[in-house]
């Protein structure tokens, strides 16, 4: 009786085992390839799925982009150059049952032979052009790495998204040159606009002196046109008012003179006495 509950116990702890193998899930982000006895035998989409332990296994594939990197390797150049080269590919397996199993049974690995096409596909890409060229024309290379690896991977069931070229470091001694002449050129630069500012500075300064010497000049030409526009106005008042009592005084001082000194004055008839010396003054017609 106990050696029956006891192999009870033990049928029941397999049954669960084996349940517990049997159902698994699958992400969003994954398709499933379950094989059985080492055969494919169906596609499986995200979500939970049957499988019968020991006779099936499931295969995951992931299917978001991922990145690999072509790692740093030395490319001699069309001008004799050694070059340290790296670079970034972006790919994905397609989400399709037929390119799932294409990039599980197509291909060993994909991701170790994208790595390694990139690195090909990029020494035989810059192997054709100087170093300046492939410094200036990155565009151009991770365009033909794009395309090239597309066409290589067309049976593998992956779409390459973009590749980006990191870097391209040139050898030490040529590094050091390129960098002596970015700051040559930096300094020539500066020195062209530090120029280019003191003339603008003193051009500012000359064209302030002339508006200066032009407005100082307009002052006195406003002044003087002032001031002999006084000088009329005050000839003007002198020659309308001033004129006759000025004659006048000068009447009165030569009668005044000539009644201080006793001269004998011979006043016609008809006349004043002031009109006969007005009339004589500033000439000998006085007598004594």
């Amino acid at each position: 009786m106990i050696w029956l509950i006891a192999i009870g116990i033990i049928l029941l702890l397999i049954l669960l085992i084996g349940l517990s193998m049997s159902f698994k899930t699958i992400r969003p982000t994954e398709r499933g390839l379950i094989e059985r006895f080492g055969k494919y035998y169906r596609f499986a989409q995200s979500g939970l799925i049957f499988i019968i332990p020991f006779a099936e296994k499931l295969v995951r594939v992931n299917i978001t982009e991922m990145m690999v990197s072509s790692e740093k390797r030395e490319i001699i150049t069309a001008d004799s150059l050694n070059a340290v080269v790296d670079s970034n590919v972006y790919f994905k397996v397609k989400p399709d049952e037929s390119d799932v199993k294409a990039a599980m049974y197509n291909v060993f690995d994909y991701k170790t032979q994208i790595i390694a096409l990139a690195k090909t596909t990029l020494r035989n890409i810059i192997g054709t052009m100087t170093l300046k060229e492939a410094n200036s024309e990155r565009n151009k290379i991770n365009k033909a790495l794009l395309e090239q690896l597309s066409k290589e991977t067309e049976n593998w069931g992956i779409e390459i998204v973009r590749s980006e070229l990191k870097e391209i470091q040139p050898p030490g001694e040529v590094q050091r040159t390129m960098n002596s002449v970015v700051i040559a050129n930096n300094e020539k630069i500066a020195a062209e606009d530090f120029a280019t500012a003191t003339e603008t500075k003193a051009d500012g300064e000359r064209r302030a002196e002339i508006k200066r010497a032009e407005g100082e000049k307009t002052a006195r030409i406003y002044v003087a046109e002032g001031e002999a526009q006084a000088i009329k106005l005050v000839n003007e008042a002198a020659n309308q008012y001033f004129t006759g009592n000025a004659q006048l005084l000068r009447k009165l001082q030569a009668v005044e003179v000539s009644l201080k000194g006793g001269t004998k004055i011979v006043v016609p008839e008809g006349q004043s006495l002031v009109n006969v010396i007005g009339n004589l003054a500033g000439t000998d017609g006085f007598k004594s």
